[in-house]
């Protein structure tokens, strides 16, 4: 078996009555990440790390922001087209490790929400799903709630 392992960041800048999606699941909050898709800057980040497991560039690479296509769409469905990606390598994702940067809302709540949808969208067990979050201690733009950001690990085999 060969195993490797992918890394994954992503930031986005914060928006006060944008929607706010992470990981699939629209939070309440009087804010929101801004992009060209829905934004979800945890999807993107996970999007990133299996991509970049397998030597296949990045999400921008495929998925520019410059192509209308792509223009407000489901990160989820971006995620799927990555492990189609992957996979058409040979490749399958053994599981993924995330962690979220941001100062409000807790995301507790959430999570269990999240681990459902990305491991659907991925064709994972939730198990091999984790997804922590941190704040930046009120500094910077991240604790000013200007931006948030998000980091993964994946790991894939074959």
């Amino acid at each position: 078996m060969k195993i490797k392992v992918g890394f994954g960041f992503d930031v986005h800048q914060m928006k006060e009555g944008h929607p706010f999606v992470l990981g699939g699941v629209t939070l309440e909050h009087h804010s929101g990440a801004f992009g060209h898709s829905d934004a979800d800057v945890l999807v993107h980040a996970i999007c990133d790390a299996i991509l970049g497991a397998a030597n296949l560039e990045d999400i921008g690479y495929h998925f520019p922001n410059t192509d209308d296509k792509w223009k407000g769409i489901s990160s989820l469905l971006l995620l799927k087209e990555c492990v189609r990606l992957v996979a058409q390598k040979g490749w399958t994702l053994g599981n993924i490790d995330a962690m979220l940067c941001l100062e409000a809302p807790k995301i507790k709540p959430y999570i269990a929400a999240m681990k459902e949808k990305i491991a659907e969208a991925a064709n994972i067990d939730i198990d091999d799903i984790s997804i922590k979050a941190t704040t930046n201690e009120t500094m910077g733009f991240v604790g000013r709630e200007e931006g948030v950001v998000a980091y993964a690990v994946c790991l894939i085999q074959k």
